[in-house]
């Protein structure tokens, strides 16, 4: 069926309606930005794209939820990574002076970012890298590119290599200062500062560049990513180039270290312009930020500039800058008064300084704004310029700027007068010190004593001073020392307080150093005096002696005291102290305490003199514990005491180790002489080993006699003559064997 030719144009007009709807608005809207890519941690780094919206003639369908950046390896163009960047912040650019504000200029603020992942094992292009964004379409109401509305925008960064010589190579590009946001008057002089930043205190270089306008177009208005280099940049339209980018007398400038923009604009219209901020370390360049911007060039109501006039004290006639100088001394009243006025009515006036060849405290200003030529106002703001009295030029000529800014829009007129001077400060003299301590050093003191003096400290030219003590070699503190102290102007009074402690090392001088320091001016000057303090002390060990044994010889036990059981042994001790130190005896067991084991020490303790007494009543108690050791000292109360030490041995002795012989042979014949075996040398029963039995044996093993009477007597019993054998049995198992011969 044929379609009718309204209802043709109908379906076309929703298809064209449709893929209208489904592509990305190409509408004109950019006004510029720039790209950053900054240092996190690790292999992390933050990429930003800073977009900035015209929101004033911008279609709102063109401002995009996210834009995608591609990374690329300088030289080969080797795609590395495509980054989707997501939209995080959008604000509008507010003016310098928001009372300046037209309503055919308004900016949006579009901050994309994302973190990106940059390993060390991946880059390490030694040309670097750069990143790139395309997008389109510049405003349609450019003035100084040719076919703006179809023109894009390529935002464009460069960076390093993340590795150099196998180490990390870290940077973060520069970032530009807050974009502009003023229009500029036609005929009047206008300057930004677009200096930038550099975390890494990077060097940085500005300059003008040809904005890039790349591979988006009207067709393709957002590059699903972005192509390699080389980016085509925009045409610029007959007479204008990269270095004369917007019509003026002179043309737009940039400072080359600053990054001031300048221009003085002859044409009325809106002209865009781009900057490059490349960064050098160590003379060689890392990388490069661009930043593509708008200026508006508009007719303004006629503003006069402000005027100042500076007029010296105690002279007629007004400065004269390249001709006056001004001479700063420090006994004369360093203030210049100044006039400033504008011949607009109501007229906001401000007062700012500008230091030109130096750095360092600027003068103070007694009226720093007014408003003159309004209603109940003079005509005239007065204000007075004071230098500070510590300002040395050390003999230049220094220059200040000193400006006048009035409100005026777009940016404020200004009048300048540059002041030059010498300033000379006033001499400063060490402040002097002084105490009671005396003349006959070093001062002389035994433990205990106190020590006491003042000290002074004085100031020539009255300065505020500081009185601090310290220890030479060792922490006065730390010793007790003090010292305390009260201010009155160009004076300080301390006392010193210290009372002598015992020492703990061989150190017997002891070296105070007070300091007395002044600071005008940061020019300090400082004044040292010791006080030495010598510790008379000295210290004879004390004398210690008794009854002990003496030791038996070299590499043995000191002393020795053997006893059978239940003997006792007693030991005196005497002591002295040639001194007079008091003195404490003691004596300690090793390992047990003297009551358990039968000993006992009494103590006389005294100054100079110290007796006791020691006892020890052997039993079996302490059989095993043998040996023991007991140590008695005599210890002296005083600072580096010497104790005396004797170490004791206590042993109880077994009576086994006499001799024991039997005898071996009876004549049973009652002559007197051998006619019993007996044993009067049978060793003795120590603790718990006694004697049991005795038992004897014929020779065919026939016992024929036992007793457990260690006193026995055997005559044979009528036994025929021969040889026996004899067994006698302890408790503690020990045997004595051996023969018997009975003889008639």
């Amino acid at each position: 069926m044929a379609i009718p030719l309204l209802s043709k144009w109908r379906l076309g007009l929703c298809v064209w309606l449709l893929l209208l709807w489904a592509a990305p608005a190409r509408a004109t809207h950019i006004v510029g930005g720039e790209m950053d890519l900054q240092y996190l941690t690790g292999n992390t780094y933050q990429l930003t794209l800073t977009l900035y919206f015209d929101a004033v003639n911008g279609n709102p369908g063109a401002l995009d939820s996210d834009l995608t950046a591609s990374i690329f390896a300088k030289g080969t163009n080797q795609r590395m990574q495509d980054v989707l960047l997501p939209l995080v912040n959008n604000t509008f650019v507010t003016y310098s002076n928001v009372a300046c504000t037209v309503p055919s200029l308004s900016t949006r603020k579009l901050v994309y970012t994302r973190q990106v992942q940059l390993p060390p094992s991946v880059y390490t292009n030694i040309q670097g890298y750069y990143a790139a964004v395309e997008r389109c379409c510049r405003n349609n109401g450019i003035s100084n590119i040719q076919n703006p509305g179809q023109a894009g925008q390529t935002f464009y960064l460069e960076f390093p290599a993340v590795v150099r010589n196998g180490q990390a190579f870290r940077d973060s590009t520069p970032r530009i200062f807050p974009p502009l946001s003023d229009y500029a008057c036609r005929g009047d002089l206008f300057y930004y500062d677009f200096g930038g930043q550099d975390p890494d205190k990077d060097s940085l270089v500005y300059e003008l560049v040809t904005p890039l306008s790349g591979h988006s177009s009207t067709n393709v208005p957002k590059p699903t990513v972005a192509a390699s280099e080389p980016y085509q940049p925009v045409s610029w339209n007959p007479g204008l180039s990269e270095q004369n980018q917007l019509p003026g007398a002179p043309t737009l400038t940039i400072d080359r270290r600053t990054g001031r923009l300048q221009v003085r604009p002859t044409q009325l219209g809106l002209f865009v312009f781009g900057i490059k901020c490349s960064e050098y370390r160590r003379g060689e360049k890392i990388g490069e930020v661009r930043r593509d911007f708008q200026l508006k060039t508009i007719n303004c109501p006629f503003n006069s500039p402000p005027r100042i006039l500076a007029q010296l004290p105690n002279r007629p006639n007004a400065y004269q800058p390249g001709r006056d100088t001004l001479r700063l001394t420090p006994d004369g009243r360093n203030c210049v008064r100044l006039r400033f006025t504008d011949s607009d009515p109501s007229s906001a006036l401000q007062l700012l300084l500008q230091p030109v060849n130096y750095s360092g405290p600027l003068p103070t200003v007694s009226v720093q704004q007014g408003t003159v030529r309004m209603a109940g106002m003079p005509d005239t703001v007065v204000s007075e310029l004071c230098f500070p009295t510590c300002l040395d030029t050390k003999g230049a000529v220094y220059y200040l700027n000193v400006i006048v800014a009035d409100n005026g829009c777009s940016l404020p007129k200004r009048d300048t007068v540059q002041l030059a001077f010498i300033a000379t400060p006033a001499v400063n003299n060490a402040p002097t010190l002084s105490t009671t301590a005396g003349a006959a050093l070093p001062l002389r003191a035994r433990p205990g004593d106190l020590i006491t003096f003042d000290v002074r400290a004085t100031d020539p030219e009255g300065d505020a001073l500081t009185l601090a003590m310290a220890g030479r070699g060792f922490a006065a503190a730390a010793v007790g020392a003090q010292l305390t102290q009260q201010a009155s102007g160009g004076q300080v009074q301390g006392r010193f307080s210290w009372r002598v402690p015992c020492p703990t090392t061989n150190q017997t001088v002891y070296e105070f150093e007070f300091t007395a320091a002044d600071a005008p001016c940061n020019q300090p000057q400082s004044t040292k005096l010791v006080i030495p303090i010598q510790v008379e002390y000295q210290n004879q060990a004390p004398v210690l002696t008794s009854t002990l044994p003496l030791p038996a010889a070299v590499g043995s036990p000191p002393r020795v005291v053997r006893l059978l059981p239940n003997a006792s042994y007693e030991a005196t001790f005497t002591c002295t102290d040639a001194d007079g130190d008091p003195l404490t005896l003691t004596a300690v067991g090793t390992g047990f305490n003297l009551a358990d084991v039968r000993m006992s020490f009494v103590p006389v303790n005294g100054s100079g003199q110290a007796s006791g007494k020691f006892r020890w009543d052997a039993s079996c108690d302490v059989l095993k514990l043998m040996p023991l050791e007991v140590t008695f000292q005599a210890q002296e109360s005083t600072c580096l005491p010497k104790p005396q030490v004797q170490v004791v041995r206590f042993e109880l002795v077994n009576p086994d180790t006499l001799t024991f012989l039997p005898p071996n042979i009876i004549t049973p014949n009652r002559d007197g002489k051998n006619d019993e075996f007996t044993l009067p040398t049978l060793p003795l029963d120590f603790c718990d080993a006694r004697f049991a039995t005795v038992k004897i044996f014929s020779r065919w093993g026939n016992e024929v006699f036992r007793s457990a009477d260690r006193t026995f007597h055997w005559d044979g019993g009528g036994r025929p003559a021969g040889v026996y054998f004899y067994l006698i049995e302890y408790t503690d198992q020990r045997r004595f064997k051996g023969t018997l011969t009975l003889s008639p």
